[in-house]
C-alpha cells in the first residue's frame, strides 16, 4: 500500500484536524432495496449487484466523508467457500470490493476539481474492511466475542484474506467491530507481516468500559498502543451513549489517534436478523455529539449501522461551520 512516510492516517491529520468517516454500507444497501438477509451480508452484492456499493460509496464521499470503507466486512474466503464460490473467485470479488471504492472515489474526485464548492476537500482515502472471524459465522458473536480460539488460530483465519486486501490497493485496513483482545492481538500481528501496511482498529463495546467479550476496553488499547502498524484505535458499532467515555478511557491509554464510529443507537437481534429500539445518533445528534468526541479526543469520526449518507452531511456540515469559526 502507498504510504507518506508517517503512515497515511497520520500524514492527513497532520494537515487536517480530523478525518470524516462514512456511514454504514449493509444497512444503507438495504434500505436503498438490496437483500442483504444471507451470510455474506453487504458481500453478496460483490456478486449481484457491484454498481450498486459504488454508487453508496460515491454518495458517502458527495456527502462530506474523507474515507470509504469496502464491502468486505463479511468477504472471508470460508464464508465464500459455503456458496460453492472458489478461493480464486472470492479473492477476485475482494478485490472487486475495493475497486469499486476506488471508482467512486475517483469519479467524486473529478466532480470536486470542477466544483469550487468543493476547492477545500482533499483527495479522499478508501478503507478495506476487515470483519472480526464472528462477522464470518453470522451469528451475531461478533457483539459477543465467545469464540474459544487462540490467538494463532485466529491469525490463521485472517492471514491470507489480510494479504489479499491489503494488496488490493486501499490506502489502508479498517479492522472493525472487534470484540476482544485476544483477535486485536492476532490482527495487529499480521499486520507486521504485510510491509507498508496501516491499520486501524476498531472494538465493539457493551458499555462505556468494556468489549463485547467482557474485557476491560483500556487493556485493550493499552496492548495496541506498541504496534507501529496500529495507526488508530478506537470504537465501532457501539450505541452512542458509550462513545464519549471509551474515548477518554483510550485518550488516557494512547497517543495513537482516537477512531470512532457508533452505530445509530439502535440494538441488533442476531436471531431475527433485525434492529430493535430508537435510533439516537442521526443527523444533527451524530453532528453534535461529534464535536464533543472530539473535545474528548477522537480525530476519525463517522457512523456505523443504520446511519445515513444524510448523516455524514450534517456531521460534515457541523465540522466545517466549526473549522471556519475557529
Amino acid at each position: 500500500m502507498p504510504a507518506p512516510p508517517n503512515g497515511v492516517i497520520a500524514g492527513w491529520l497532520a494537515r487536517h484536524h480530523h478525518l470524516v468517516l462514512d456511514g454504514a454500507l449493509g444497512t444503507e444497501l438495504a434500505r436503498r432495496g438490496a437483500d442483504i438477509d444471507d451470510p455474506l451480508w453487504s458481500a453478496r452484492l460483490l456478486i449481484e449487484q457491484p454498481a450498486l456499493i459504488r454508487e453508496v460509496h460515491l454518495d458517502y464521499y458527495r456527502a462530506g466523508a474523507d474515507v470509504a470503507t469496502t464491502a468486505t466486512y463479511q468477504a472471508t474466503f470460508e464464508g465464500f467457500a459455503r456458496r460453492g464460490i472458489g478461493h480464486d473467485e472470492a479473492a477476485r470479488l475482494m478485490r472487486l470490493a475495493v475497486a469499486l471504492a476506488c471508482e467512486a472515489r475517483d469519479i467524486f474526485w473529478r466532480e470536486a476539481q470542477a466544483d469550487p464548492a468543493q476547492a477545500q476537500r482533499a483527495r479522499p482515502l478508501v478503507a478495506a474492511s476487515v470483519g472480526p472471524y464472528g462477522a464470518m459465522l453470522a451469528d451475531g458473536s461478533e457483539y459477543r466475542g465467545d469464540y474459544g480460539l487462540r490467538e494463532e488460530a485466529l491469525m490463521d483465519f485472517h492471514r491470507e484474506r489480510l494479504r489479499v486486501l491489503a494488496e488490493a490497493g486501499a490506502d489502508l485496513l479498517a479492522c472493525e467491530t472487534v470484540p476482544c483482545l485476544v483477535e486485536a492481538r492476532a490482527l495487529a500481528r499480521l499486520l507486521a507481516e504485510l510491509p507498508g501496511a496501516e491499520a486501524w482498529i476498531s472494538f465493539s463495546c457493551r458499555d462505556g468500559e468494556h468489549v463485547s467479550d467482557g474485557g476491560p476496553f483500556a487493556d485493550c488499547v493499552g496492548a495496541l498502543d506498541g504496534f507501529a502498524a496500529v495507526a488508530a484505535i478506537g470504537i465501532n458499532c457501539t450505541p452512542p451513549q458509550h462513545i464519549d467515555s471509551l474515548v477518554r478511557i483510550a485518550r488516557a491509554h494512547t497517543a495513537k489517534p482516537i477512531v470512532v464510529y457508533p452505530n445509530a443507537g439502535e440494538q441488533y437481534d442476531a436471531v431475527t436478523r433485525t434492529w430493535r429500539g430508537t435510533a439516537h445518533a442521526g443527523g444533527d445528534a451524530l453532528a453534535g455529539a461529534a464535536l464533543h468526541w472530539a473535545e474528548a479526543g477522537a480525530r476519525l469520526i463517522g457512523g456505523c449501522c443504520r446511519t445515513t449518507p444524510a448523516d455524514i452531511a450534517a456531521l460534515y456540515r457541523r465540522w466545517a461551520a466549526a473549522d471556519g469559526a475557529s
